[in-house]
């Protein structure tokens, strides 16, 4: 008596690799069916993501220059909060290019 074949499909669905190459024949095929990206989306992409870093960067220098001001420290906290917003921002950015 012989052992009957595995199933490719579940054998398929076990295989990380394999349903990762699976994906990515898919995509492809996609992708040739529908046309390209309008640069119109790109263009808008482009505008969300500076504006996904530069909104932490000024939010920290506009709280850092009040704190500045308040305490009469010079550019201690806008200096610190330029940074902290910078790394927030890219961050940030990080984050949604990795979702797009």
């Amino acid at each position: 008596m012989t052992t009957p074949a595995p199933d490719p499909r579940t054998e398929e669905s076990r295989n990380p690799v394999t349903t990762a190459a699976r994906r990515a024949r898919q995509r492809d095929e996609a992708n040739r069916d529908d046309p390209a990206t309008p640069a119109s989306i790109r263009l808008a992409q482009i505008g969300v993501l500076g504006w996904t870093i530069v909104t932490p960067i000024l939010l920290g220098v506009l709280a850092g220059h009040w704190l500045d001001r308040w305490l009469r420290t010079g550019v201690t906290f806008a200096a610190a909060l330029l940074t902290v917003g910078a790394g927030l921002g890219l961050w940030f950015a990080w984050r949604w290019m990795h979702r797009q």
